[in-house]
Protein backbone atom coordinates (compact mmCIF):
# COMPACT_ATOMS: atom_id res chain seq x y z
CA UNK A 1 0.00 0.00 0.00
CA UNK A 2 2.43 2.80 -1.15
CA UNK A 3 0.50 5.94 -2.18
CA UNK A 4 0.97 10.03 -1.14
CA UNK A 5 -0.41 8.97 2.60
CA UNK A 6 1.90 6.32 3.66
CA UNK A 7 6.04 5.96 4.25
CA UNK A 8 8.04 3.12 3.85
CA UNK A 9 9.56 2.24 7.83
CA UNK A 10 12.21 0.17 8.11
CA UNK A 11 14.82 -2.00 10.49
CA UNK A 12 17.10 -4.32 11.15
CA UNK A 13 16.68 -6.81 13.88
CA UNK A 14 19.11 -9.51 15.35
CA UNK A 15 16.29 -12.06 16.44
CA UNK A 16 13.31 -13.08 14.68
CA UNK A 17 11.91 -13.02 18.07
CA UNK A 18 12.57 -9.11 18.20
CA UNK A 19 11.60 -8.73 14.61
CA UNK A 20 8.09 -10.47 15.80
CA UNK A 21 7.73 -7.92 18.66
CA UNK A 22 7.98 -5.17 16.88
CA UNK A 23 5.12 -6.95 14.12
CA UNK A 24 2.74 -7.84 17.07
CA UNK A 25 2.89 -3.65 18.16
CA UNK A 26 2.30 -2.70 14.85
CA UNK A 27 -0.56 -4.66 14.56
CA UNK A 28 -2.06 -4.99 17.75
CA UNK A 29 -1.01 -1.63 19.41
CA UNK A 30 -1.78 0.36 16.41
CA UNK A 31 -3.95 -1.20 14.37
CA UNK A 32 -1.65 -1.72 11.28
CA UNK A 33 -2.79 -4.49 8.88
CA UNK A 34 -0.84 -7.05 8.82
CA UNK A 35 -1.04 -7.91 5.19
CA UNK A 36 1.08 -4.28 5.20
CA UNK A 37 4.59 -5.36 7.53
CA UNK A 38 6.89 -7.85 6.00
CA UNK A 39 9.81 -10.12 7.82
CA UNK A 40 12.48 -10.98 5.19
CA UNK A 41 16.40 -12.24 5.68
CA UNK A 42 18.69 -9.12 5.18
CA UNK A 43 21.05 -10.95 2.96
CA UNK A 44 19.98 -13.61 0.35
CA UNK A 45 20.39 -16.87 2.52
CA UNK A 46 17.47 -17.26 4.28
CA UNK A 47 17.74 -16.60 8.14
CA UNK A 48 16.30 -16.54 11.51
CA UNK A 49 18.61 -13.54 12.81
CA UNK A 50 22.28 -13.19 13.79
CA UNK A 51 21.52 -14.05 17.29
CA UNK A 52 19.44 -17.39 18.90
CA UNK A 53 16.96 -16.57 20.94
CA UNK A 54 13.48 -17.57 21.71
CA UNK A 55 12.14 -20.61 20.28
CA UNK A 56 15.41 -21.36 18.67
CA UNK A 57 17.56 -21.31 21.67
CA UNK A 58 16.74 -25.74 22.23
CA UNK A 59 17.89 -27.28 26.07
CA UNK A 60 20.68 -28.49 24.54
CA UNK A 61 22.70 -27.05 22.10
CA UNK A 62 21.93 -28.56 18.81
CA UNK A 63 24.17 -30.10 16.15
CA UNK A 64 26.15 -28.03 14.10
CA UNK A 65 24.13 -28.82 10.80
CA UNK A 66 20.96 -30.80 12.35
CA UNK A 67 17.31 -29.42 11.84
CA UNK A 68 17.28 -28.09 15.43
CA UNK A 69 20.01 -25.41 14.31
CA UNK A 70 18.49 -22.34 13.60
CA UNK A 71 19.50 -20.69 10.14
CA UNK A 72 22.03 -17.72 11.43
CA UNK A 73 22.66 -16.32 8.35
CA UNK A 74 22.32 -12.45 8.88
CA UNK A 75 19.95 -9.68 10.20
CA UNK A 76 16.44 -9.70 9.31
CA UNK A 77 14.67 -6.59 7.39
CA UNK A 78 11.27 -5.81 9.07
CA UNK A 79 9.43 -3.23 6.77
CA UNK A 80 6.01 -1.85 7.05
CA UNK A 81 4.13 0.65 4.69
CA UNK A 82 3.06 3.76 7.56
CA UNK A 83 0.31 6.39 7.53
CA UNK A 84 2.21 9.43 7.90
CA UNK A 85 0.29 10.20 11.01
CA UNK A 86 1.38 7.02 12.83
CA UNK A 87 5.42 7.34 11.74
CA UNK A 88 6.68 8.38 14.94
CA UNK A 89 4.65 5.52 16.92
CA UNK A 90 5.91 2.86 14.48
CA UNK A 91 9.68 3.64 14.77
CA UNK A 92 9.03 3.78 18.52
CA UNK A 93 7.71 0.04 18.42
CA UNK A 94 10.74 -0.29 16.18
CA UNK A 95 13.18 0.68 18.12
CA UNK A 96 11.33 -0.48 21.61
CA UNK A 97 11.88 -4.08 19.99
CA UNK A 98 15.89 -3.85 19.25
CA UNK A 99 15.91 -2.51 15.66
CA UNK A 100 18.92 -0.47 14.26
CA UNK A 101 19.52 1.10 10.93
CA UNK A 102 15.57 2.09 11.70
CA UNK A 103 15.10 4.32 8.28
CA UNK A 104 11.88 6.10 6.45
CA UNK A 105 11.40 5.53 2.78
Amino acid sequence: MSDNSTTTLTGTFATRREAEIAVEHLVQEYGMDRSDVFIEPQSSENSAGSKASGGDVAQAKPQAGSAEEPALNGALLVSADISRDRLDDAEAAFRDAGATNVARK
